[in-house]
């Protein structure tokens, strides 16, 4: 019978919650003795976590209310540390989170469990000093992203590139006339899918922006249709509120942004981890944001990347636009979006390649790559 095994994992949000259920569902299938213990959602929970407190109490957003919070945040950290050097588990999982697992990966390691953390946090783009942290703290870094591995090989810190599961969730070649029909959106004709952000500052800088910019695109191209969707029902109420007094023949969702990138025919769309759905869903692309003049200045000095979506990262190319800033104009991203509609090929095909190697199973790589870790490979 195989030598019973603990693995304590930590996910902080939602996100962290899918990557963790599936990494159990890897480990439970190479090794059948196993207990799971820490903090996680209820996908973790679903598969056999017993979660010490409710993910919840770590899923925090923005600097005031980290700060707000700070204070039980440091003590339920001490709290986990003390817990989790008692029970010794095989090895220590941080999963994403970086600002409250990292320090907690350091001290567990110090104490002698082994530590791996799984999505690397943004060190390759800006406060490149915390490799520094994640060198002492971290037996292996398993990334999402093939440059992420890259940079982490250059800086000595145990690394594998799993893949992402995102690449194995999403088919290689998406049905455009069944999502179509499932939203009601007509089988012919151009759809134009606005994809402004889930977070309330986000639409709230880029929803006028991107509807004013449909408005010239309608002028462009007659007969397009745009679909929208919503992140939540506070975004819903946001977006709708953008579009009183406006005449456009658009189709608001409650959710459904996969259907929508599927359903499309060109995508414009926030920087950020919607622009990699985009991008398997292989539908060309404008990447466009804004951040208040004062944010965008510290960043501009900060930013060691010369791109900031994933596309062009992952291309190692300026392969979509990237209008950031003033330079995100209605008039631009209509310009930009508007060819997209007949001559996305080299967007495309480079995304299918892309998506190609990003498809590696990564549920199961991560379980393999952390039982190597342990000695029970």
């Amino acid at each position: 019978m195989a030598e019973r095994l603990r693995v304590a994992l930590v996910a902080g949000e939602a996100s962290g919650d899918i990557l963790g259920a599936g990494l159990m569902q890897g480990l439970k299938a190479r090794h059948p003795q196993i207990e799971f213990i820490g903090v996680g959602g209820p996908l973790m929970e679903a598969e056999g976590l017993r979660s010490y407190f409710p993910m919840e109490r770590l899923a925090v957003m923005g600097l005031v209310e980290v700060l707000g919070r700070l204070p039980e945040l440091l003590a339920r950290r001490r709290r986990l540390r003390r817990d989790l050097i008692a029970a010794r588990p095989d090895v220590f999982i941080g999963i994403d989170a970086p600002d409250f697992n990292l320090d907690l990966e350091l001290k567990l390691r110090r104490a002698g469990i082994k530590t791996v953390h799984y999505v690397s946090p943004s060190v390759w783009a800006w406060r490149q000093k915390r490799v520094l942290k994640i060198r002492q703290g971290c037996d292996l870094m398993l990334t999402l992203f093939p440059f992420e591995a890259q940079f982490y090989d250059a800086q000595q810190v145990p690394v594998r590139f799993v893949g992402h599961p995102l690449a194995d969730a999403i088919p290689l070649d998406a049905d455009r006339a069944a999502a179509r029909s499932a939203l009601d959106l007509p089988v012919d004709g151009p759809v134009v899918a606005l994809l402004p952000g889930s977070r309330g500052g986000e639409v709230a800088r880029l929803g006028s922006l991107f509807l004013d910019a449909a408005s010239r695109l309608r002028a462009l191209r007659p007969g397009i249709r745009f679909v929208v969707p919503s992140a939540s029902p506070e975004r819903r109420a946001q977006l709708e509120q953008l579009l009183v007094g406006r005449d456009l023949p658009l189709t608001l969702l409650d959710g459904r942004s996969h259907e929508a990138l599927a359903a499309c025919d060109a995508v414009l769309i926030a920087s950020g981890t919607a622009t990699l759905e985009a991008l398997l869903y292989k539908r060309p692309m404008v990447v466009a944001y804004r951040v208040a003049p004062l944010t965008y200045r510290i960043l501009k000095r900060l930013v060691k990347s010369p791109y900031i979506s994933l596309p062009n990262l992952l291309a190692e190319r300026l392969l979509v636009p990237e209008l950031i800033q003033d330079a995100a104009t209605p008039e631009a991203l209509a310009q930009h979006v508007a060819p997209l509609l007949e001559e996305g090929e080299e967007q495309t095909e480079s995304f299918d390649l892309i998506h190609r190697a990003l498809r590696r199973d990564a549920s199961a790589q991560a379980a393999d790559a952390v039982l190597e870790l342990v000695g029970r490979a």
